[in-house]
């Protein structure tokens, strides 16, 4: 923030405009990735010093509020006429759990990927730190999932029609296998932690950026560990596929390709392009 008042102050001593125009062109220009970086490392450090209570029960919350995504998707494709482009549409409503979960501020393993790891990349944290933390958030977060998919299994609740998407739904996730579900897990983990990284300069287009985002890992059907377990979960405990498939073809290559995509892609890039001015 220092350098950007001695912009703003230089700009005022050579700049022919006025200096209430010189405030406003610096009001509308786009944060610097050193604010974005720092915003974020912020709220890394005031997650990681959050008491494990509050962490847990936020990632509970985060785990039972991402079935919104199945069930607003399930919905939406069951509405919808057979076509080339029922899946794109319905792929909005995958973004449902997403926009309760971020604007909510509970915490999504995915996105911890992020923010939790450039406080220890600034070393005010260690890694024994990073790691209680996502142990807490992922548990949570998984406890939520399998909370939810036991919940839309009750008898009569949800029309046939969606069940059978729901199910399916599951059934698609586990189908790449392992190599396939961790590489999609890589887009999704990247996609998700890059989402992160724009919400600081986003203000009100927040709801945008989050659908956008959210919507191409539905649409391209990568691969969220997160969303998914609830699917998967959801198959398991239908019959439709083994908890071995749950555990083994989804939840841990998802969990290691989500890893890999928010962390390598995005915390470690983005860290990178701004090390030198820090």
């Amino acid at each position: 923030m220092a350098d950007r008042e001695q912009i703003v102050e230089h700009e005022k001593q050579v700049s022919p405009l006025s200096n209430r125009e010189i405030g406003e062109a610096d009001d509308r220009s786009s944060p610097s990735a050193k604010i974005v970086h720092e915003a974020i490392r912020l709220e890394g450090t005031e997650e990681l010093e959050r008491p494990t209570s509050s962490v847990g029960w936020s990632g509970l919350a985060a785990g039972l509020t991402m079935g919104c995504s199945m069930v607003a998707q399930g919905i939406l494709l069951a509405a919808l006429p057979a076509s080339p482009w029922a899946d794109l549409v319905a792929s909005f409503g995958y973004s449902t759990g997403f926009l309760f979960v971020t604007m909510g501020r509970q915490q999504l393993f995915t996105e911890t990927t992020l923010t939790v790891v450039l406080p220890v990349l600034h070393k005010t944290h260690g890694g024994s730190d990073v790691a209680r933390y996502w142990a807490v958030v992922f548990a949570a977060n998984i406890v939520g999932t399998l909370l939810f998919a036991a919940a839309a299994t009750i008898p009569q609740l949800f029309r046939p029609e969606w069940v059978q998407a729901f199910t399916d739904f599951g059934l698609k996730a586990v189908e790449p296998g392992f190599l396939g579900v961790l590489i999609k897990g890589v887009f999704a983990g990247w996609l998700i932690a890059l989402m992160v990284w724009l919400l600081p300069a986003a203000s009100s287009a927040r709801f945008l950026v989050i659908v956008a985002v959210t919507w191409l890992i539905g649409a391209a059907k990568f691969s969220h560990v997160i969303a998914g377990s609830v699917e998967t979960a959801f198959a398991a405990m239908q019959g439709a596929i083994s908890w071995s498939d749950y555990l083994v073809r989804f939840l841990i290559p998802a969990l290691i390709g989500n890893s890999i995509g928010g962390v390598v892609f995005v915390a470690l890039l983005n860290h990178a392009q701004v090390k030198a001015e820090i």
